[in-house]
Parts: C-alpha cells; sequence; structure tokens
C-alpha cells in the first residue's frame, strides 16, 4: 500500500471522528433541549443552562478548529451550530 492511500485513509478516519463528534455533542444538547428522549429514563426533560454549555462547547471547538477543518466538516459544524440555536431560541421565546 502506497503512503498516499495511507494518509488518505487516516484523514478519512479523522473527518468520520470528528463529524461523530459534533453528531454526539448535537445530540446531547437536544435530549437537553427537550428535543429527545433522554434514553436513561425515557422522557424528555428541558436543562437550558446545560444545553447552552454544550451548544457553547460546539462554538469553542470551531473557533479553535478554524482553517484546519475540511470543507464538509466546517459545513456539517456549521450547520449544527445554527440548528441548535434555533432550537434553543425556540424554547427561550415560548
Amino acid at each position: 500500500m502506497k503512503i498516499a492511500n495511507i494518509m488518505d485513509e487516516n484523514i478519512e478516519f479523522e473527518e468520520s471522528l470528528f463529524t461523530s463528534l459534533v453528531y454526539t455533542f448535537n445530540m446531547t444538547a437536544m435530549q437537553q433541549l427537550g428535543k429527545v428522549v433522554n434514553p436513561i429514563n425515557n422522557k424528555k426533560e428541558i436543562d437550558l443552562e446545560q444545553a447552552m454549555l454544550t451548544i457553547d462547547m460546539l462554538k469553542m471547538l470551531e473557533s479553535r478548529t478554524k482553517g484546519n477543518l475540511s470543507e464538509q466538516e466546517s459545513s456539517f459544524l456549521s450547520q449544527t451550530l445554527v440548528f441548535l440555536d434555533e432550537a434553543y431560541n425556540e424554547i427561550i421565546n415560548k
């Protein structure tokens, strides 16, 4: 196997890991916003303080990785933040 192929596979693996990380934060925030059932107790619960903290962690991740992400990674993170901000604002503006 050529080194270029190994490097391409490593990049793809890291992109998958990054996407999984963002997705995990997204699902956590959605649980905290009461949009998704908590799998531990099968209830929808709202914890706005924790949701904001989770969203802030994603914003920090976006800030700290600026210029180091692929176009797909950057777009996924940005779209996730827009989605979560809208979900958060929907709850606080009720």
